[in-house]
């Protein structure tokens, strides 16, 4: 009796660590008839319109997509957890949160710094991953994960290109952020990029994440080099304190920026007037002349309180129609789990014959490589009026 106890004890314990394993893994199989897909993001604190953008956007596209028929008639199912951003302990407990309710692929995360924290994670547990918006290149070091938004070599070099041929400036300085893994990654490509085209830069200041509040002696250094242009490859957060301080120095450069300006003029309390002329690429601009860029802003509007989608929630849009195209093709069923369906799309995506056509390309398809990288057009667009207009 006393053997036959500890038999079964030994069966029962072996059972529950299989258990274990199964739940803890991220690839347990959905016994819904649906396919869940996870966002992780800021969607509190001060990057949180960026996250809050692109939970509505895919928010949007998922109820565009279910009442079409959705996956071969397979609804899909979104998650969502909050990182706050954060680029450690936070973002991989957020990503282990959606792993728990289900989560067959990752819509994320929607910063760079929170998207290095977990890509790991992703990886060991063979999760598709298609991110909306972190540029980092390091972000795409390993085969489950790909971009949608452009990395940040693209930008910077984007960047001094645009500045060089279209004779924006003269004179330019740069202020970054020398704590931040975005940030850095576009000055560094803007910089070599600048100094093969000869564009002169005078002045090239940083800052850090404890020391983003005043603003004054970045912009009096620019302002004694005579730059006529200053380039900031930051968060829109800092790029309004940068704005303030020039004005209260009387100094009127052009100001140039990347993606990471985009939610400047939805600031609670900033004057937009600040921003005026404030140049930037952007793979998205809401006025622009095309119906499917229409079609999704009227959609946003109306479901959002008027509220105008910026780049963000157009990156997160494409992706989750990106992801179900993906689905689609590669006869994806519902009670596949996350490593199997990763196999199938980490190889769909990369595929010659794929490509997809969405608001974000500036009119051209959006093709993928094993890189993760995506190749797309960027756009030009100058803040006039308190709007965002297509250069």
């Amino acid at each position: 009796m006393k053997n036959f106890k500890k038999i079964f004890a030994v069966l029962l314990a072996l059972t529950l660590v299989v258990t274990c394993f199964a739940a803890c893994g991220g690839n347990k199989k959905n016994s819904a008839n649906e396919i869940v897909i996870g966002i992780s993001g800021p969607l509190t604190g001060g990057a949180a319109q960026y996250g809050n953008a692109v939970v509505n956007a895919a928010k949007l596209a998922i109820e565009e997509i279910n009442a079409a028929g959705g996956i071969n008639g397979i609804n899909l199912k979104l998650v969502t957890a909050d990182d706050e951003g954060d680029p450690g302990d936070k973002a991989v407990s957020a990503y282990n949160s959606l792993k728990d309710q289900g989560m067959q692929v990752f819509l994320g995360t929607v910063t760079t710094g929170s998207c290095l924290a977990v890509i790991d994670k992703t990886k060991a547990d063979n999760m598709f991953q298609l991110t909306p918006s972190a540029s980092a290149d390091a972000v795409i070091a390993n085969d489950n994960c790909f971009q949608i938004c452009f990395n940040d070599s693209n930008q910077g070099i984007g960047s001094a290109q645009y500045i060089a041929e279209n004779n924006v400036a003269t004179k330019v300085a740069v202020i970054y952020d020398s704590s931040d893994a975005y940030s850095t990654g576009i000055y560094n490509t803007f910089k070599a990029e600048a100094t093969k085209r000869n564009i002169a830069l005078v002045a090239e200041q940083s800052f850090t994440k404890d020391s983003n509040k005043d603003f004054s002696a970045q912009i009096q250094a620019c302002k004694t080099a005579g730059a006529d242009l200053i380039f900031l490859p930051i968060y829109y957060q800092e790029a309004s304190l940068i704005l303030k301080a020039a004005e209260s120095a009387s100094y009127a450069p052009k100001f140039f920026g990347c993606d990471g300006l985009d939610g400047l003029l939805a600031m609670n309390g900033f004057d937009t007037k600040l921003a005026e002329g404030v140049m930037l690429l952007t793979p998205f601009a809401a006025d622009a002349d095309d119906a499917a860029i229409q079609k999704f802003v009227s959609a946003y509007k109306a479901k959002y309180n008027n509220e105008i989608p910026n780049q963000f929630a157009a990156d997160a849009y494409d992706g989750v129609y990106i992801i179900a195209e993906l689905l689609k093709a590669n006869n994806v069923t519902a009670d596949m789990s996350a490593s199997q369906i990763c196999d199938l799309l980490k190889v769909g995506i990369a595929a010659d014959s794929f490509s997809y056509n969405g608001i974000t390309g500036a009119g051209a398809a959006l093709t993928w490589d094993a890189s993760g990288a995506v190749s797309k057009k960027p756009m030009a667009v100058v803040i006039k009026d308190g709007t965002y207009v297509a250069l």
